[in-house]
């Protein structure tokens, strides 16, 4: 059976500046996805689920200064994040830190590497940045109906301009995985529907973590049941072709 795309990839300016297409979910087909929650009160990004209490190897994209995408650091010089948060150009990122506008790391990206058939970047750093690099799952890290974590500085709520209402603090959400699944570019993705949130703009490139290791990026979301994360475990070869990881 398959979801209908609800509108066209990368379609919306503003999703586009954002992150998260909207939805371009798929088939059945099993596919291969669980870290921590920690609570707070202030008002609730990704859409629901809580504050992020520690993810070292989260990286916050900044695209010519805005705040556009979500992302994570792999190895030293290397950011793992979506393909449709880098066409801005002047990108930069916050590594290392739960708040956005202090703290961590700050470097910029020297060149882009984007996936040919998927919605994955891999951009190089222009330092070297020492810390905690997320680990990347393999084939078999993740399994339908399994419960894992989706992290992102993405907004709130549904709340028109996405822009006006993205987190300072990361967020985390629980989601469950429902089978695979097809990315904003038609590539190799892990469906998961809403567990206490789901993912919205701003969250794309963030990613879906099982059993403490990377197995997803976010690609898409229809904001309320719905997100599907191009599938880390799948294209394993190609990370490791460019980022040695």
């Amino acid at each position: 059976m398959r979801i209908a795309r609800l509108v066209p990839a990368l379609a919306a300016t503003a999703l586009s500046v954002l992150g998260l297409a909207p939805t371009a979910v798929a088939q059945t087909s099993p596919s291969p996805v669980a870290p921590a929650v920690a609570p707070r009160t202030d008002p609730q990004p990704i859409i629901g689920g809580g504050y992020a209490g520690n993810a070292p190897w989260a990286a916050r994209l900044f695209s010519n200064g805005r705040q556009t995408c979500s992302a994570t650091i792999v190895a030293p010089t290397w950011i793992l994040t979506a393909k449709h948060c880098v066409s801005g150009g002047g990108l930069s990122f916050r590594i290392g830190s739960l708040d956005q506008s202090t703290g961590g790391t700050v470097a910029n990206g020297v060149s882009v590497h984007n996936h040919a058939s998927s919605d994955l970047s891999l951009v190089r750093l222009d330092r070297s940045v020492p810390g905690t690099y997320a680990t990347l799952g393999r084939p078999g890290s993740v399994s339908v109906n399994q419960t894992v974590q989706v992290y992102g500085w993405g907004a709130t709520s549904q709340c028109g301009s996405e822009a006006n209402c993205q987190s300072r603090y990361l967020k985390v959400a629980d989601v469950i995985v429902t089978g695979g699944c097809r990315d904003a570019y038609n590539g190799s993705a892990i469906c998961a529907r809403r567990g206490n949130g789901i993912t919205a703009g701003g969250d794309s490139g963030g990613p879906m973590m099982a059993n403490g290791v990377q197995v997803g990026v976010a690609s898409t979301s229809d904001r309320q049941t719905t997100t599907a994360y191009t599938n880390v475990t799948a294209y394993r070869s190609w990370i490791q072709s460019v980022a040695g990881v």
